[in-house]
C-alpha cells in the first residue's frame, strides 16, 4: 500500500511537470499578484498619507474664519491649497467645472462676510444671555436678522465616500473650534476681564489609540501585513484548477480506470493527490514568505515581520492547503470536462476570495455578506492568519479556523470518493 501510495505522488509529480502553465498558474502568477497588488495598496496608502492631494480653495471671506481653514489644511500636511489656474484667481463655476471634469479631487468654498456674520451672531447671542442674567444694563438692540451660512464642497463624483466622510468631518471641526473660540472671546469683552483668558479654551476631552505593543514597540498594521497573508491564501486555493484540470484528464484518458483495475484504491488516489498538492502549497506559502522579507525591501514597501510566528503561520498555511485540495478533489470528481473543471475553479476561487475579506475586508461588506463571508474557507484562514500576524494569538486562539478548514477537507473528500463510488456502481 506504501508501495502504491508513492507512485501515486509520483505521477501527481509527473502530470506537473509535463503541464508547463499549470507551473506558472501556481508559483508565478501569485508572486507576481501579491507583489503588484501591494505596491497599488501602498502606493495609495502613502498617497493619503504622506503625499499632498492638491485642492481648490475660493475665499470669499477673507477673514479669521477662511484663514484659520487655511492655516489648518496646510499644517495636516495632506493637502495643497491651490488659489489660481494658469494666473488667474479661481472662481466658483471654474472651480465647479474642474472638480466634476476629475482634475481635481476638491474645491472649498467660502462665502462672503462668513467670519464677520458669525462674529456679529455669537455677538447677539451672548448680549441676550448676560442682559438675561443682569450682567449688562444695556438695552439689547434689536438683533439683525442673518442667515445661515454654507461652506461648499465639491467632489470628483469619482472620490471615494471615506475621502469626502474625512474631508467633512475635518472641516466641521475646524468651524466649531472657531466659533467656541468667538463665544469664549466675546464673554471675556462683554464682562470686562482685559486680555487675560478667562475660560480655558483647550480640548477637555481628547482621544488616544491604544494598539498592542510587542518589547515597548507599537503594532502598527502595513499594507504588507494585510497583503500577503490574503494573497498567499489566494494562491493556495487557485491549485483547485490544475487539480481539477488533472483528474478530468485521467477520467477521459482512461488512465483513472487502469489505475482502479490496477488495482489502486481510490482512497490511495486522494491520498497521493493531497500530499502532492500540499507540498505545492507549503512551497507556495514560503515564497510568498520569502517575498515579503526579502524582496518588498528592495521595492521601497515594509518588511514582513514573522519572527516568533513562522510556525504558527505554516500550520494555517497547511490546514487552508488541505481545504483547498478537498475542493479541488471533489470539483475534479464531479466534472466531466475540462471546459467544466476549469472556469467553474478560477470562478470559484475568485467567489470565495471576494466574500473571503481578500479584496474587502469583511466589516465594510453589508450584513448580508458579512453572514455569507463565515461559509468561506478563505475566510477562516484569513482570519487565521491575522490572528497570528496581527493580532499576536496563540495556537489556542486559532483552534477553531483550524477545525473549520480541517473538517472542510473531511467533507469534500468524502463527498468525493461517495460519489465516484455510486457513479462507478452504476
Amino acid at each position: 500500500m506504501l508501495y502504491k501510495f508513492l507512485m501515486s505522488i509520483y505521477k501527481e509529480v509527473l502530470l506537473l511537470k509535463r503541464d508547463f502553465g499549470g507551473l506558472v498558474i501556481l508559483f508565478v502568477m501569485p508572486l507576481v499578484l501579491i507583489v503588484t497588488i501591494t505596491l497599488i495598496q501602498d502606493s495609495t496608502f502613502k498617497t493619503v498619507s504622506d503625499s499632498k492631494i492638491p485642492i481648490l480653495l475660493i475665499d470669499n471671506d477673507k477673514d479669521v474664519i477662511s484663514n484659520s481653514v487655511k492655516d489648518n489644511l496646510a499644517q495636516s500636511g495632506s493637502f495643497e491649497i491651490i488659489t489660481e489656474i494658469d494666473n488667474t484667481n479661481i472662481t466658483e463655476e471654474i472651480a465647479k467645472e474642474a472638480v466634476f471634469k476629475g482634475k481635481y479631487q476638491l474645491a472649498i468654498v467660502i462665502p462672503e462676510k462668513l467670519s464677520h456674520d458669525l462674529q456679529l451672531k455669537v455677538n447677539q447671542n451672548v448680549d441676550k444671555i448676560t442682559a438675561n442674567f443682569g450682567l449688562t444694563e444695556d438695552t439689547i438692540a434689536p438683533q439683525q436678522h442673518l442667515n445661515p451660512k454654507e461652506i461648499k464642497l465639491y467632489f470628483d463624483p469619482a472620490a471615494q465616500l471615506s475621502f469626502k466622510n474625512g474631508v467633512k468631518n475635518g472641516i466641521d471641526k475646524m468651524i466649531s473650534q472657531i466659533e467656541t473660540k468667538s463665544i469664549y472671546k466675546t464673554f471675556q469683552e462683554q464682562l470686562g476681564e482685559g486680555d487675560e483668558p478667562i475660560f480655558s479654551q483647550e480640548n477637555f476631552i481628547t482621544f488616544k489609540e491604544i494598539v498592542p505593543r510587542v518589547n515597548n514597540e507599537d503594532i502598527k498594521p502595513n499594507s504588507v501585513q494585510h497583503n500577503v497573508p490574503a494573497w498567499t491564501l489566494f494562491a493556495i486555493f487557485f491549485i483547485i484548477v490544475p487539480l481539477s484540470i488533472n483528474i478530468v484528464k485521467e477520467k477521459s484518458q482512461g488512465t483513472m480506470i487502469r489505475l482502479i483495475t490496477n488495482p489502486v484504491p481510490y482512497a490511495v488516489l486522494i491520498a497521493g493527490k493531497t500530499a502532492t498538492y500540499l507540498l505545492i502549497c507549503i512551497i507556495q506559502f514560503f515564497l510568498m514568505i520569502a517575498v515579503g522579507i526579502y524582496l518588498f525591501p528592495y521595492l521601497d514597501l515594509p518588511v514582513l515581520d514573522v519572527s516568533g510566528k513562522l510556525f504558527l503561520m505554516t500550520v494555517v498555511a497547511i490546514f487552508s492547503g488541505l481545504a483547498a485540495i478537498g475542493l479541488g478533489i471533489l470539483l475534479g470528481t464531479i466534472a466531466k470536462t475540462q471546459e467544466q473543471s476549469a472556469p467553474f475553479g478560477a470562478t470559484s476561487v475568485v467567489i470565495l476570495a471576494a466574500i473571503g475579506g481578500v479584496w474587502v475586508p469583511v466589516f465594510a461588506m453589508p450584513k448580508i455578506m458579512q453572514f455569507v463571508s463565515n461559509i468561506s474557507p478563505m475566510n477562516w484562514g484569513l482570519n487565521a492568519f491575522y490572528d497570528v500576524l496581527l493580532r499576536n494569538g496563540s495556537i489556542i486562539d486559532i483552534l477553531p479556523e483550524l477545525f473549520y478548514l480541517l473538517l472542510f477537507f473531511i467533507i469534500t473528500i468524502s463527498i468525493a470518493i461517495l460519489y465516484d463510488k455510486k457513479k462507478r456502481a452504476v
